[in-house]
């Protein structure tokens, strides 16, 4: 299962520690019940205290066996709607072994929170089978598929072996076993439901002296053309194509949206979330995504039509070995939602 040519370039995700998971951590082919029930009618053994939005403390009685199926606890019910398949949703998660509880990444660990000086940075996604594919290097597939059934505002603890939680997925290089017990526990913030296909709609400005056209064809990746003779600017420009007059994105929120991004220097489409089967969602203003992502798209409206032109240092500057490191990038994304 090769996902190489399909991966997305705008996203920067924070690693899982102890390269826990495989690059493509797809998982087995169990299905997980997800909605709080549990496989077999096992009992959870793990303690989970603290309220909803802290960091949680997460208890393994000594000597505890891990169970052999996934265990589905809803340990604080929310008064939200609840989660349905598809829909896109912002999680804390915080993950750990059950043994001698090495930590396994989190929405709540320094690491994450020293990667921004504003809101927390936390898992954005969507709960189809791509959303959870591109979503399994933070959280195991099975362990995101436990939200669905639960209720914007729940607490979810999810515990069993490696095997159960992982399968195929586990990394051997980890030092983690098979038959190693594993929690997460997993903060449903909010849910959306947004149409995939869903774009910007109506009248679009035209570009500013010296900015690329664009070309927007319903369904499709937009045509963005370079001017001819113009050098790229040093600096990050932006222009809101079309005004929305949905409620502004903040900091902190997942962004849910179309995007289509060309080269400066040739003119040459690399990415587009048409390619990609529609709308994704990422969180904006944690350092997520690129900088110039961050800076460009917070404050905007759902319904924009926003044109962004992105010097490397705002890009992908400092991510050696990127192919589009040396590269100015130019992006149109209509802002179609929020989670």
């Amino acid at each position: 299962m090769n996902h190489t040519k399909n991966k997305r370039r705008l996203a920067v995700a924070l690693a899982v520690p102890a390269l826990l998971l495989s690059a493509v951590a797809c998982g087995s082919d169990d299905k997980s019940s997800g909605g709080g029930d549990n496989e077999g009618g096992s009992k959870p053994v793990v303690k989970v205290e603290g309220a909803f939005g802290a960091q949680p403390k997460i208890t393994t009685p000594k000597d505890a066996k891990p169970s052999d199926k996934l265990i589905a606890t809803t340990v604080i019910e929310g008064k939200g709607a609840k989660v349905t398949k598809d829909n896109f949703v912002r999680l804390d998660f915080e993950g750990q072994t059950m043994k001698d509880g090495q930590s396994l990444g989190g929405s709540w660990s320094a690491q994450a929170q020293a990667q921004t000086k504003g809101p927390r940075p936390q898992l954005v996604a969507q709960l189809n089978e791509l959303g959870i594919q591109q979503s399994s290097q933070r959280i195991p597939a099975k362990v995101l598929e436990a939200v669905i059934g639960q209720k914007t505002g729940s607490r979810v603890e999810v515990e069993g072996t490696a095997q159960a939680l992982i399968g195929a997925g586990l990394n051997p290089q980890s030092g983690i076993k098979a038959t190693d017990g594993l929690v997460w526990v997993v903060d449903v913030v909010n849910a959306a439901s947004v149409d995939a296909k869903a774009e910007a709609k109506g009248t679009q400005a035209a570009p500013k002296a010296g900015f690329p056209t664009v070309k927007a064809t319903s369904q499709k990746a937009a045509t963005i053309t370079i001017p001819k003779g113009e050098k790229a600017p040093k600096e990050l420009e932006q222009q809101v194509l079309i005004q929305g007059t949905g409620p502004e994105v903040k900091a902190g929120e997942g962004l849910i949206g179309q995007y289509t991004g060309v080269k400066w220097e040739d003119g040459k489409k690399f990415d587009s979330s048409w390619d990609h089967g529609g709308a994704i969602a990422f969180q904006i203003g944690t350092g997520s995504v690129v900088a110039g992502w961050d800076k460009g798209l917070t404050g905007k409206h759902v319904g924009d039509r926003v044109e962004l032109v992105i010097p490397p240092k705002d890009g992908y500057g400092a991510v050696d070995g990127n192919e589009l490191q040396k590269n100015t990038l130019v992006f149109v994304v209509d802002i179609v939602g929020k989670v």
